[in-house]
């Protein structure tokens, strides 16, 4: 992988990690096209994934300040707001968890499988995003417990490349009737720890095998280019998000789902030799 490739998948991942379009789907895209496999395409993937996690700590400083302050705020022993966001995080997580742990190998093969899994991933992806839009479930004036598991297991679905977490996550809460919102901002904060614990397995792996087997595949210069570009990317795709949860125009990244998803399972079946 040179700078250049490094550059542009970056800002590819920084974008459609926040847009319901599928950061893991495009960085498969880009990676085929780019001829980019093995253990240099997984290590890339996980430092840009660390890149926006940091964009969105930035981006949503306030709410990580409230939450930490209500956590240990202890003139208040029970259970406050920001306590319960966090309980809705960990449940969130739950089924994520189970996944990291149990099917690794099995995710991991399948975003080696192609580009075909992308597209009818894809094409899941813009039939959800435009169910939630034109559905009208009853409004809740809170996220419940219930309902972050069930938001959590979608997450875990959306581990497949082309199913975007984002769109997955956000489409599942708007079905459930939660606040648009609350749920643009909960579904960035959510998708923190398991990046981060996904991150730190990374860096455990390379130290156990030596730093330079995770870096020389790729390169430390354009391994600093993509998480740079991922990050600054992923700071303007955030607040951009929120502003078009909030105004529900998700439909059209239904269709670009559909569209993208269409062109790649027809490149795949009948284009490609």
């Amino acid at each position: 992988m040179d700078v250049v490739d490094a550059l542009l998948m970056g800002l590819l991942q920084g974008l459609t990690e926040y847009l319901p379009v599928s950061s893991s789907g495009h960085l498969t895209i880009a990676s085929h096209f780019f001829g980019i496999e093995g253990e240099a395409n997984l290590t890339f993937t996980v430092a840009v994934h660390v890149a926006t996690v940091l964009s969105t700590l930035v981006v949503l400083w306030k709410d990580v300040v409230w939450i930490f302050k209500g956590l240990f705020d202890f003139h208040y022993p029970g259970m406050n707001e920001s306590r319960r966001y966090v309980l809705n995080i960990l449940v969130s997580m739950i089924p994520i968890g189970i996944v990291g742990v149990f099917f690794k190998d099995y995710v991991e093969d399948i975003f080696g499988s192609g580009l075909l899994i992308v597209g009818i991933c894809m094409l899941f992806t813009a039939l959800l995003l435009a169910f939630s839009y034109y559905a009208s479930p009853r409004q809740k004036e809170s996220l419940s417990v219930r309902d972050a598991f069930i938001i959590g297991l979608s997450q875990a679905c959306a581990v497949l490349p082309g199913l975007s977490r984002s769109g997955t996550t956000i489409a599942t809460g708007l079905l459930l009737g939660n606040d648009k919102s609350m749920l643009a901002r909960f579904s960035f904060l959510m998708v923190i720890p398991p990046i981060l614990g996904e991150a730190l397995l990374d860096v455990m792996k390379g130290i156990s095998g030596g730093m330079q087997a995770v870096s020389g595949s790729i390169g430390l210069l354009p391994l600093a280019v993509g998480f740079i570009a991922a990050f600054l990317s992923g700071c303007l795709a955030c607040k951009g998000m929120i502003n078009i949860v909030k105004k529900g125009k998700l439909v059209y990244f239904a269709v670009y789902c559909a569209v993208v998803g269409t062109a790649l399972i027809v490149h795949q079946c009948f284009l490609t030799v």
